[in-house]
């Protein structure tokens, strides 16, 4: 998989984001725990990610280990600044993200996927 890093990049203590392009899409990955002190980071990071007006993107929080609703309410506000021809996902399985995700209801809002080469190969196809 072709793989090219970019220089969007984000990182605490606690957390961690990271940006590249594969397969056509921007996928922005997320390392560590989202909650009130983290989650501008992560909104910044998307911003800029979002300013390139990319096709596809995809938010890849499967090394997330706590999923705060300030983490929840950053990629809701992120799926309604994009353009309604784009592409969004989140990449998330287990109880710290997919869970409180679906509970909440944010997994009704965007398409929610349990691994990486899933979403790519249904949002790049």
């Amino acid at each position: 998989m072709k793989q090219s890093e970019d220089a969007l990049a984000g990182e605490t203590e606690s957390c961690s984001v990271s940006q590249y392009q594969t397969r056509g899409a921007t996928v922005v990955t997320v390392t560590g725990a989202v909650d009130a002190l983290t989650a501008p980071m992560v909104h910044t990071v998307l911003d800029e990610a979002l300013s390139s007006s990319p096709p596809v993107l995809v938010v890849d929080l499967l090394q997330v280990d706590f999923l705060a609703s300030a983490g929840m309410s950053v990629l809701v506000a992120v799926r309604e600044a994009m353009p309604v021809s784009s592409r969004f996902a989140i990449v998330a399985d287990g109880p710290a993200t997919s869970r409180p995700l679906t509970v909440i209801g944010v997994a009704e809002l965007v398409e929610l996927y349990p691994r990486l080469d899933a979403a790519l190969d249904a949002l790049t196809a």
